[in-house]
This record gives C-alpha cells, structure tokens and sequence, in this order.
C-alpha cells in the first residue's frame, strides 16, 4: 500500500512545509511543470481549468522539475515570476522536485505506483522516439506536464499523457465525473 496522499511532507514554491491535508475533500490535478518546454503554454489552460472549475472542487497542483531534457533549470523564485508574468498562473505551485529516478519524490512515486498506465501516452511517446528520445517505461512519468486526477478521497483515479490538453473530452470528462458534475 502506498503512502497517504495527504500525509506525504512537501514544500510551497514559497518554501512553505506543508502537505497536501489542506487539499484533503477537493478533486486534484497534479501536473509536473517546466518552463522551457514545448508544452509549456498549457501552463494557460491548466489556469483556466483552475478558474472555471475551482468554485465546484477542483484543485490544480503543480510541481516543476527539471526531469527531462533539464527544461525546468529555475530557481523557485524565477519558476513562480515566470508563471506569474507569462501566464498569470493562481493554481498552487510547489518546490522544484525530481519526478522520476533515483531521487524521485515520495509524491511521485505515489502517484505512479498508485496508476501505472496513462491515457493516451502512445502517440506522445512515438512522438518523442521521432526526436531521438527513448521515453521512459511505464510507470515512470512520460514527460512534462503529465497529469494526475485523484479523488476527493485521495485515491489516484486517472493519469493522462503530457499531450492532453486541458480541454481535452477524456480529462474533462474525469474531471467532471470526480467533481459530481452531470455530463
């Protein structure tokens, strides 16, 4: 069994201990975030997920790290002014953290072992073997901007690929489905 969700220690991107008991009866999407990356602009629409769906539960959590192809090389300080600036970004951001390897964060090795597949990660990881990446094997995080959706009971319900936008049907519809929300 893994650990509790809730009783895994972390730290805000404003150095802040904490842990995710503060979340604890709310819907959350974790997503590990990067800076420089292709990906990067979903940092917009994980914002306005956060606004339209925040009122009915929704929590969007991000943790940067700086796992593949060193895309996250900020400081805390620089992470929290660029997603400020860039993208206005409201949603709980948290310490930089290793999401994948050796030192990969109790949080992380949670969520993976908890959901080991993701939806819709084939076409993604096809696409970064075209790059001369060889992605990593389930259930290692893909890459930047995977997402997981637990339950407001803190069980790990869904994983999607670092492509799944926002918007997408598939994550919407968990989403809603996780927040009690009629289709």
């Amino acid at each position: 069994m893994s650990q509790n969700l809730y009783d895994i220690p972390l730290t805000s991107i404003e150095g802040t201990a904490l842990t995710l008991k503060q979340f604890e009866g709310k819907v959350l999407l974790v997503v590990n975030v990067a800076s420089r990356c292709g990906l990067t602009p979903q940092y917009e629409g994980l914002e306005k997920l956060y606004q339209d769906k925040r009122t009915q539960g929704l929590e969007v959590l991000g943790f940067p790290a700086n796992n593949f192809k060193e895309q996250e090389p900020g400081s805390d300080e620089e992470i929290r002014a660029f997603c400020s600036t860039s993208y206005d970004v409201t949603f709980p951001l948290f310490s930089k953290i290793s999401v994948v390897g050796g030192d990969q964060h109790p949080l992380y090795s949670s969520l993976t072992n908890s959901q080991p597949a993701a939806t819709g990660d084939g076409p993604f990881r096809e696409r970064l073997k075209s790059y001369g990446i060889e992605p990593n094997t389930a259930p290692d995080v893909l890459w930047n901007f995977e997402k997981f959706l637990v339950s407001r009971d803190g069980r790990v319900v869904g994983r999607f690929s670092p492509d799944i936008v926002s918007d997408d049907p598939r994550l919407v519809a968990a989403i809603d489905a996780e927040l009690g929300l009629a289709p």
